[in-house]
Formats: structure tokens, C-alpha cells, sequence
């Protein structure tokens, strides 16, 4: 696997994970009971952005990591594909 591919498989598996990322562990202002004025109650009250980012890269590292020895292992072929999708090769 090229460099620049694995970074680009990397970056697609990172922002896909950062969306499921997200909601971990979110209270809203109004679970809180602390509004902001001008914000809406359903905003975050400590949206705790850093550390979404460490566990998205953490997250998303483990299954580039598994990708990565799928690949390079050749652990499923595109046979092995084609037989669970049903299509003949």
C-alpha cells in the first residue's frame, strides 16, 4: 500500500469516526440546568472537544491498524468478498 493511500484510508476512517465520537458523553445544557444566554438548551455544556479528538484518533488508529494487517495479510481475498456477497467471479 502506497504511502499516500494509507494516509487517505487513514483520514476517511478518522472523520468517519469522529462522528461516532461525538455524542460520547454529552449532557445538554438543559440536563444541566446551566444555559448560556443566547445558546440553545439542547447545546452542550462542556462539549469537551480535545478529547473527542484524542479518542477519535485513538479509535480510529485501532481499526486502520486492523485494516492495515487485513490488507497486507491478505486475511480476506476479493473471492471471499464476492462468496458472502452472493456474486459469482
Amino acid at each position: 500500500m502506497q504511502t499516500t493511500t494509507a494516509i487517505a484510508i487513514y483520514f476517511l476512517i478518522w472523520w468517519v469516526t469522529l462522528f461516532a465520537v461525538l455524542p460520547w458523553g454529552v449532557r445538554s445544557q438543559q440536563e444541566s440546568g446551566e444555559f448560556a444566554p443566547g445558546t440553545d438548551p439542547g447545546a452542550p455544556a462542556i462539549p469537551r472537544v480535545a478529547m473527542k479528538l484524542l479518542w477519535t484518533t485513538i479509535v480510529a488508529s485501532v481499526i486502520f491498524a486492523g485494516c492495515y494487517v487485513v490488507y497486507t495479510r491478505q486475511l480476506i481475498t476479493l473471492d471471499d468478498l464476492a462468496g458472502l456477497l452472493g456474486v459469482l467471479r
